[in-house]
């Protein structure tokens, strides 16, 4: 199967995006990653080759990443979908399947349970926000919405998945377009602002449509393609996770975090602060050789702080 990776990202979030990458190498993948983004190239992409429409940075053998300058207005986290389907119309359109990854994720198994997973149907994690039966209000609501804009409902979903990863396979890349309608004509109603991932108009006010998130959740009742799903488990939001790490708000990400500062405050370093600084220097090296060293001895104390120093759960 041939497989591309795909992200997006901005300001400070190429740290992420060093450590993801370094992640899904360690674990085996080969291949192109895209890498959207706004503003800058990182420091650490260093003798980048222009091409045409993107710039490749060698990240070690059979590995590259294609950094492609975006001039969107919207806010990445809308943007996802759109980038998605122009990378196959334009720049891979003879991949078998596309995996997006936010750049606060950190890869924790092989390549190829990604390959066996987007071979069984759209590949998806488990929100925090799990539980969502087909009769909830707010699905109901979502539901609604769309028929009012002639869609119609193919089936009910019980679960809420996470849109800081997706993978998919050729035959089911029209969800895309569907999710990026969906995002589009909810702007056009005034229930969103693709320049602001997180209106806090939106949450609390019918259709309770929120982030890029909801309309991608909606998007899947709208199709009958076959879905392959994990739990929350897979992006470590409960305990037992073997597949990806995801420093989700209102977790601080991992490289603005001050680690024993956060322990004093009863934050010991998390499962995905760990992964991060683990991955943050081969192949891709993010940082000095000191500052390495300085993060693993706040890891030390962080984590036996966090053996007496405990914050209480809401």
């Amino acid at each position: 199967m041939q497989t591309a990776i795909c992200t997006v990202f901005e300001k400070d979030y190429h740290y992420g995006v060093g450590a993801l990458v370094n992640s899904l190498y360690y674990h085996g993948f080969r291949g192109i990653i895209w890498a959207g983004y706004r503003g800058n190239t990182p420091h650490w992409a260093k003798e980048l080759k222009t091409e045409n429409g993107y710039q490749e940075f060698f990240v070690g053998e059979g590995c590259a990443i294609r950094f492609v300058k975006l001039t969107t207005p919207k806010h990445l986290g809308f943007y996802k979908p759109n980038f998605m389907s122009q990378l196959w119309e334009n720049y891979c359109p003879d991949i078998d399947a596309l995996f997006y990854f936010d750049p606060d994720i950190v890869n924790k198994c092989e390549w190829d349970f990604y390959e066996n997973w987007v071979s069984r149907g759209i590949a998806l994690c488990g929100d925090s926000w799990y539980l969502v039966p087909a009769n909830h209000p707010r699905r109901l609501a979502w539901k609604e919405f769309a028929e009012n804009n002639g869609f119609a409902c193919e089936r009910e979903l019980d679960y809420h998945y996470n849109s800081g990863f997706i993978g998919v396979h050729k035959n089911y890349k029209s969800i895309l377009k569907i999710w990026q309608k969906l995002e589009e004509l909810g702007e056009m109603a005034g229930y969103a602002n693709l320049k602001d991932l997180y209106n806090g108009n939106t949450f609390n006010h019918y259709p309770y449509l929120y982030g890029d998130q909801t309309y991608l959740n909606l998007a899947l009742m709208l199709t009958n393609y076959p879905l392959s799903t994990v739990g929350p488990d897979g992006m470590d939001f409960v305990p037992g996770g073997t597949i990806m790490s995801h420093a989700t708000v209102p977790h601080i990400k991992p490289w603005r975090k001050k680690l024993l500062l956060s322990a004093l405050e009863g934050s010991s370093p998390t499962i995905t602060d760990k992964l991060y600084w683990r991955h943050s220097q081969t192949p891709i090296q993010l940082y000095s050789i000191p500052k390495i060293l300085w993060q693993k001895f706040e890891i030390l104390c962080g984590s036996a702080l966090g053996r007496f120093i405990r914050r209480a759960p809401m």
